[in-house]
């Protein structure tokens, strides 16, 4: 199964951007549905967004639509999180999701994690 490391977390003011990057090791990248999670201090770790395996689906938590983005290149066994206007409510430790079963929504529909990257928005 693949691997799964994420980076682009860090500091930013309320209102900023940052894009999250998540590269995955091995072949079978294409096979999987790729997600975004994220956990607050002291609260569950709850769905962002979700991809297709060919990209051409997506989803997304009520509170990112219209601010953030996924995508997907499958060529570079990668997915992004594009987040804009971010607000102080978003910090959170961000992590990439995947499965070969579902465009993973539940913590239950994960097969593979990665290690989280942190995303602090000041505000």
């Amino acid at each position: 199964q693949v691997q799964l490391v994420e980076s682009g977390g860090g500091l930013v003011q309320a209102g900023g951007s940052l894009r999250l990057s998540c590269t995955a090791s091995g072949r079978t990248f294409s096979t999987y549905g790729m997600s975004w999670f994220r956990q607050a201090p002291e609260k569950e770790r709850e769905f962002v967004a979700t991809i297709s395996r060919s990209g051409g689906i997506t989803d997304y938590t009520n509170s990112v639509k219209g601010r953030f983005t996924i995508s997907r290149d499958n060529a570079k066994n990668t997915v992004y999180l594009q987040m804009n206007s971010l607000k102080f409510e978003d910090t959170a430790v961000y992590y990439c999701a995947a499965s070969q079963t579902y465009m993973a929504k539940t913590t239950g529909q994960v097969g593979v994690w990665g290690q989280g990257t942190l995303v602090t928005v000041s505000s």
